[in-house]
Parts: C-alpha cells; sequence; structure tokens
C-alpha cells in the first residue's frame, strides 16, 4: 500500500498544478495538451506554454512533436504525491466534517499546500488508509476497492450495477453535476438501472425509486460494476 513518505511532492506550489492537471487528464485516458491544460488551469495559452517550457527544462515533463505532454518518472511520481495528498484530505473533509463532495474538493486544494507529511500520515491513519477518494478514484499505490468497471453509458438497459467510481475530469469541469448527483444519492456504493433514453438524448437512470436524466457526456464520466455484490469503495 501506498506510503505518504515514499512520494514527495515538488515544493512550487505553480509546478504541482501543472503536474496534478496532466496526471488528471492523462488518468482519464486525454492527452495532455497545452490548450487542455490551459482551460483546466484556466490560464492563458501563452502562459501554458512557458509553464510547460520550465518543467521540460527541470526534468518533470517529456514534450513531444505533436505538442502532447506527458509525465517523466520524476514528474508521475511527484503528480502521485500530490494526487494522494489532495484524496486524502477530501476524504476527511467529506467522512469526517461532512463536506459535501464539490465543496470538500475545492477545501482540499486549499488545504493541500499547507499540511505536513507528518500530519497527513496520521490523517491516513486515522481513516483507515482508504484506497480511493470519496468518489471512487484510486489514491496512488493503492489497489481500488472494485473489479473490471465500465462507463455508465454502456450499461444495457435493465442490468443491475453499481456507481464505483466518478471522473476526476467530470469533477474538475462540472462541479455543478457532482451536487445534481448528490442530490440523487449517486454515490459510490450507490445502485443503479438504466431504464431507456430519456428527452433530448438523455439517458434515464434509475436510482433507488428515483429516475434521474443523464446526457451521454455525463454518463460516460460515471463508471459502474456490474459483477461483484455491493461494497463501500471508500474502504481500506
Amino acid at each position: 500500500m501506498g506510503s505518504i513518505g515514499d512520494m514527495t511532492a515538488p515544493r512550487s506550489e505553480t509546478v504541482s498544478r501543472y503536474l496534478e492537471t496532466i496526471y488528471y487528464i492523462s488518468a482519464e485516458g486525454e492527452v495532455a495538451r497545452p490548450s487542455r491544460i490551459a482551460e483546466w488551469l484556466g490560464v492563458s495559452a501563452p502562459t501554458v506554454s512557458v509553464g510547460l517550457a520550465r518543467l521540460a527544462r527541470d526534468g518533470w515533463v517529456d514534450i513531444a512533436f505533436n505538442r502532447s505532454v506527458t509525465l517523466t518518472g520524476a514528474g508521475a511520481g511527484a503528480a502521485a504525491a500530490i494526487v494522494l495528498r489532495h484524496r486524502l484530505l477530501e476524504r476527511w473533509l467529506t467522512d469526517v466534517l461532512g463536506l459535501d463532495w464539490a465543496t470538500a474538493d475545492t477545501e482540499a486544494e486549499r488545504l493541500a499546500p499547507a499540511v505536513s507529511d507528518t500530519v497527513l500520515a496520521r490523517l491516513d491513519d486515522l481513516l483507515g488508509q482508504p484506497t480511493t477518494c470519496p468518489h471512487g478514484n484510486t489514491v496512488p499505490g493503492r489497489n481500488p476497492p472494485y473489479g473490471e468497471l465500465i462507463p455508465l453509458a454502456d450499461l444495457e438497459p435493465n442490468v443491475p450495477a453499481w456507481v464505483r467510481r466518478i471522473s476526476e475530469v467530470a469533477e474538475h469541469d462540472a462541479p455543478q453535476m457532482l451536487r445534481q448527483l448528490t442530490e440523487y444519492g449517486v454515490h459510490t456504493g450507490a445502485a443503479v438501472v438504466v431504464t431507456g433514453d430519456g428527452d433530448g438524448g438523455a439517458l434515464a437512470v434509475l436510482v433507488g425509486t428515483r429516475t434521474m436524466a443523464l446526457s451521454a457526456a455525463t454518463a460516460q464520466r460515471i463508471w459502474v460494476e456490474t459483477t461483484n455484490a455491493p461494497s463501500s469503495a471508500s474502504a481500506g
């Protein structure tokens, strides 16, 4: 299981933000390019170009001829340390303090630079060394508590499934979606069934006794499991 002490994040907050962004984009199967990184960070394309050049100079990233950006070994290790810190703080903020997903994500980003490795390790032990963040994304260095997943958009109608993971990209790009999912009781471990197509090409999904409409794009960002009995994705 991943150890806090085995992962060291860079001291520069700017470098950390870039590495974390590239990690999240790449983890979802997207190609990290300057334009996408600029969109994620909310900064200009020239700013990102300068920032990436510095990261490449310092050995954190490689930039290919087609402008795709990948983490080097050092960059991947540093990014994992950053993501581990963020996801453990999210678990504490939701599980112990009772904050909702979207608020916990924002607060974790603010708190992360100020929390020492010593405090984070104690927090990790207090939480039981969880394997995922609140919305099911794996804590770096740990094995997820679920088997093979498929996007909710690919689930056959009337087949029972359980929510296991909600994309980090969706969380970033559409925080209002997290609030909608929470309102309908969609969380890790929730049972869902696709009942058919809704209005405007949306997917009709039964959650408990309520039916919600999800766009195809949103349903692609929710990952479910059909083969195993329900379990808690927050388990350590």
